[in-house]
């Protein structure tokens, strides 16, 4: 590895931490405050800009997607990922550490587990890497970003057919994010401004599914799912768009591996809420306790 892409290893690193805790702190914040909805956009955007603790949040996240784009001028785009999808491991230290956490499910340990053994393999097969691919075409990098976009409007729309909302809109926002970074990447990477306004249209639909995801389940589902996703996505365009090669051999068993246990990780997460979904449909009169596990769950 070379001394960009270690310094670049280490601002992913930084930028995991503070999105993480930014996220995990809007979360808190937004879990106490009346219903949002897109409907009334300004009216939600200032009961969330009203909350201190939300908008410190805020703030250490917007320093952190800054790290994030020192980390892409330095380092491949799969590389970068791999080390900022270990915020997983971040998240669920600050949901579980607290004395007065509730215990995690199976589901969500092992969901964690998985997600985090991936990400191990992920940095293993990372180690035999280039410095750098090579850069798209546009019309290759448009492509890609319609084709995540139109992913992430099926995410969201999923809990029409039952998907639990928690579920649905913390992957949306994971492929509205992973969207807004692969953006990033391309003018980053020689493609210049032509894909700014992708990546401020990504990020705005990313940051409001997950504000609206943030009411309707726990941190470790709605922000887990959309790390996972926000960080394997891309991890896949580094390697099919960028050209960041598949390494052979023992490496390249690694990372098909890593992306089965990333995949196993976001669907035992999914499993966690939707019991969560079920248990709270239900038993009605089991919703406030279910909301209060939530909120118990924010405090750090």
């Amino acid at each position: 590895m070379t001394g960009g892409a270690a310094a670049g290893l280490a601002l992913a690193l930084a930028s995991a931490v503070a999105l993480n805790w930014g996220f995990f702190a809007q979360h808190g914040a937004a879990g106490s405050l009346p219903p949002l909805s897109p409907r009334r956009p300004l009216h939600s955007l200032r009961l969330l800009a009203g909350s201190p603790r939300w908008l410190a949040g805020f703030l250490v996240g917007l320093g952190g997607w800054a790290l994030y784009i020192g980390a892409l001028r330095l380092a491949p785009l799969s590389l970068v990922q791999a080390a900022s999808a270990g915020g997983i491991a971040v998240l669920a230290l600050l949901v579980w550490l607290p004395a007065s956490a509730p215990r995690p499910t199976r589901s969500e340990r092992a969901g964690v587990a998985a997600s985090i053994g991936g990400l191990v393999l992920l940095g293993i097969s990372l180690a035999g890497q280039p410095a750098q691919g090579a850069t798209p075409s546009p019309s290759a990098a448009a492509a890609w970003l319609v084709g995540l976009g139109a992913l992430g409007m099926i995410a969201g729309a999923s809990s029409r057919v039952g998907v639990p909302a928690a579920v649905a809109l913390g992957a949306a926002a994971g492929v509205f994010y992973a969207t807004g970074d692969v953006a990033t990447k391309a003018a980053v990477a020689a493609l210049g401004v032509l894909f700014v306004p992708v990546v401020l249209a990504a990020h705005g639909l990313a940051f409001v599914s997950l504000q609206l995801a943030f009411q309707r389940g726990s941190a470790l589902v709605t922000v887990g799912l959309s790390t996972l996703l926000t960080n394997a996505l891309p991890i896949a365009a580094g390697t099919f768009l960028f050209h960041e090669h598949l390494p052979g051999g023992a490496l390249g068993a690694a990372r098909i591996a890593a992306f089965g246990l990333v995949t196993a990780g976001a669907a035992l997460l999914a499993a966690a809420a939707a019991r969560e979904d079920r248990s709270s449909t239900s038993h009605p009169a089991g919703a406030t306790s279910v909301m209060s596990l939530r909120a118990e769950r924010s405090r750090v």
